[in-house]
């Protein structure tokens, strides 16, 4: 597919577009299917598509990433709409507040104070939070991690914020060693059959391995969506070559699946 045409149009016109359209849909006489939705229906499709729109990024798919980007944009102005019809707060509530909050936290920037590293930035960012827009002092590092993170993504944010006060392993090392003591942990309660304490150590390796990849710089989710795509692309190609063989896959046994699937995999 060609480049686009990267020429620069006025956002603001579409941005006014996309409105009226989603407008549309919600009045009477709109779209049945989004007339339906509310705020709860639709905050599975959000993820969805945040999830969607990390994969076009891995994948350097600008054609993708575009499209999803739309994607995330539809959902947001969907919620945002059906607020405005519950006289909650509008669509130019929302870009305003934004808006004001950019500016008010980047003094360094849009006023005349001096921060010089993304670290001075990231203090001052709390210190105005807290001093200047009147938001309750934290109590807790942990208070502010949104209870609806899931598992993986919430291990990561709790050890990124305790890590700020110094909580933290300095280097990998040690976490290879935490890491086979929690193995060998669930080991021993796999051999006790205690199911209980098998899910309890099976967290905790859970958790050290999401400490090793923030360690090493990675964020664990990314990981595994990555692998899980992965993984999903090579089944999708196994059900197809032994579909060819003509065999149905639910008899062709575990050693036929497994020489496909190594075949596939030396195949890159």
């Amino acid at each position: 597919m060609g480049k686009r045409n990267n020429q620069m149009k006025d956002p603001s016109v579409f941005f006014k577009k996309l409105y009226d359209i989603i407008v549309t849909l919600r009045d009477p006489g709109g779209c049945p299917w989004d007339l339906k939705q509310t705020v709860h229906s639709l905050r599975e499709s959000l993820i969805e598509e945040s999830y969607e729109c990390v994969s076009a990024i891995d994948e350097a798919d600008d054609e993708n990433l575009r499209e999803e980007l739309g994607d995330i944009l539809l959902v947001l102005s969907m919620i945002i709409r059906i607020k405005e019809q519950d006289n909650a707060f509008t669509y130019a509530d929302v870009l305003q507040e934004i808006s004001d909050k950019l500016i008010r936290r980047h003094p360094h920037v849009f006023g005349k104070e001096i921060l010089e590293t993304a670290e001075e930035v990231l203090v001052n960012w709390d210190k105005i939070k807290t001093e200047v827009e009147g938001k309750k002092a934290i109590v807790s590092l942990l208070e502010s991690i949104p209870r609806a993170f899931p598992p993986l993504e919430k291990a990561y944010a709790i050890q990124k914020k305790v890590s700020k006060v110094g909580f933290d392993w300095k280097e990998v090392g040690p976490v290879w060693e935490k890491l086979d003591e929690e193995i060998n942990e669930l080991k021993i309660e796999i051999d006790k059959g205690d199911t209980e304490k098998i899910e309890e150590e099976l967290g905790d390796v859970l958790f050290t391995i999401v400490n090793l990849g923030r360690l090493l710089k990675i964020n664990p989710g990314i990981a595994l969506n990555r692998t899980n795509a992965k993984f999903m692309k090579r089944f999708m190609e196994l059900e197809q070559r032994v579909k060819k063989r003509g065999i149905d896959i639910n008899d062709a046994g575990l050693e036929v699946l497994d020489e496909i699937w190594d075949e596939i995999k030396g195949e890159g």
